[in-house]
């Protein structure tokens, strides 16, 4: 029996102290965002391209037009921004920096709000420095973690390491590997540590001269470095970034290519930084 007060697991309910802390967090990140100049955008929320973001489709909602096409709730906004941007109202903005506040709703009845930007063109520092700023006017505490995708691809297609091992973060499993300077590649959290990549293979460590360049420009207190990390994101195919407080990710982007669109976007998962603002409330 489903009681008339039910709601489907995984769906969202605010109300009360939840429904205004998520408000004041939205209206914050919009002035915000809008005052860095990126304009608003809120995507349909029925897709014909959803499919494109997902190598496993099972996530989707389908349901079909009234011609019986397919179509999905929208799962990412990512893809949606970009297609929409470049392909149906460019010719009328100049404007490459977009932002959204919307749900994604996947399989079988999740809704995760989020706060999203996208630049066309944009580049890895440009949204971590925006990710950064909107985490720490919302007076939240995050830990930021920058990896590089093409180091785990580059292990795996170059020296056999299975990605399942960097996907579950075995490391009892990755420090038996046949290889001698896999340890040190372990063991590197910080940019002091990528002042030491010797027995590291070149190529590698090329991947991670990109990292160090790159939190050498960044202005943020808590930033840890984790070359190993690999996730799968269909489009995110270098530079990636998450925020994170004990087990909670706040927030995660990097740069992407959609097509033949070059970006760079980030989310932040408003339901995950509401949760921080009430253990403060009720802390």
């Amino acid at each position: 029996m489903i009681f008339e007060h039910e709601i489907p697991r995984d769906s969202k309910l605010y109300f009360g102290e939840c429904a205004k802390i998520k408000r004041q967090i939205e209206a914050i990140c919009a002035n915000i965002l809008d005052s860095d100049g990126y304009e608003e955008i809120v995507t349909p929320l029925f897709s014909y391209h959803q499919h494109i973001s997902f190598d496993d489709e099972k996530r989707l909602l389908h349901l079909h037009d009234e011609r019986n096409h397919t179509i999905t709730l929208r799962a990412d906004s990512t893809a949606d921004v970009v297609r929409i941007v470049t392909n149906r109202i460019g010719r009328t903005t100049e404007s490459k920096k977009w932002f959204y506040i919307q749900p994604a709703l996947s399989f079988p009845t999740k809704e995760q709000y989020q706060i999203g930007a996208e630049i066309i063109d944009g580049s890895f520092n440009e949204v971590v420095n925006t990710a950064t700023d909107l985490v720490e006017k919302l007076e939240l505490n995050a830990i930021l973690q920058i990896s590089n995708m093409r180091i785990p691809l580059l292990l795996s297609q170059k020296y056999g390491v299975d990605l399942t091992l960097l996907h579950d973060t075995n490391i009892e499993q990755i420090l038996k590997l046949d290889y001698p300077w896999i340890n040190k590649l372990v063991r590197i959290h910080t940019i002091a540590d990528l002042d030491d990549l010797d027995g590291i293979p070149e190529d590698i460590c090329e991947e991670l001269m990109v990292i160090k360049d790159t939190v050498s420009n960044i202005n943020y207190k808590s930033i840890v470095i984790a070359p190993l990390y690999y996730a799968k994101l269909r489009y995110y195919g270098s530079l990636i970034f998450k925020m994170f407080n004990n087990n909670e990710l706040l927030a995660r982007g990097g740069v992407y290519n959609i097509g033949d669109v070059k970006a760079s976007g980030f989310a932040l998962y408003t339901d995950e930084c509401i949760n921080q603002k009430m253990k403060k409330v009720g802390g």
